[in-house]
């Protein structure tokens, strides 16, 4: 039995069991609602790209992504993703998950947050959390030394629950 919630209200649903292909085509809809709204291409191989993250919860390396989008013959070439990808994240369609060198789309891209992404290192689903209380801290530690933070990525590794559960 699968549930249904919108991604932006369910900020573990990555975790959870759900409406996989609900959850993708909301997202997907609003992204293209965000992407419209600025002005933003989202042309075929854009579209494909982000299509291909919202596929599943997890996150995708940069040559995963180009062989799913040479197999549905957008070409071979590295730039091919990369400028895909570039784009998707410069427009808030997804983010760079820098602790695995790989992309994960937004599941909010119609809000305008800093998440915190919470790994698993078994199966790399990767769950976009609500990230205000860590980074209200983050900036008070850091006022507290004179410093300004300008950018911050937040991530956190360990097993989600279903990977959690095997290991026991």
């Amino acid at each position: 039995m699968s549930k249904s919630h919108p991604p932006q209200r369910d900020a573990g649903l990555a975790f959870a069991r759900h409406d996989h292909a609900l959850c993708a085509g909301e997202t997907l809809a609003r992204a293209k609602a965000v992407a419209k709204a600025r002005g933003a291409r989202l042309t075929p191989v854009r579209h494909r790209a982000l299509e291909i993250l919202l596929e599943a919860h997890r996150a995708m390396g940069a040559y995963e992504v180009l062989d799913r989008l040479a197999s549905d013959g957008f070409g071979k070439q590295p730039p091919v993703a990369y400028r895909a990808l570039e784009f998707l994240v410069d427009n808030g369609l997804a983010h760079r998950i820098r602790r695995l060198n790989a992309f994960t789309a937004c599941m909010h891209p119609d809000k305008a947050h800093a998440p915190v992404f919470l790994i698993c290192r078994t199966c790399n689903t990767v769950a976009e959390a609500c990230a205000a209380p860590v980074r209200d801290a983050l900036n008070r530690a850091a006022a507290n030394l004179g410093f300004t933070v300008e950018r911050a990525n937040i991530e956190a590794l360990g097993l989600c629950p279903a990977c959690h559960t095997a290991a026991q």
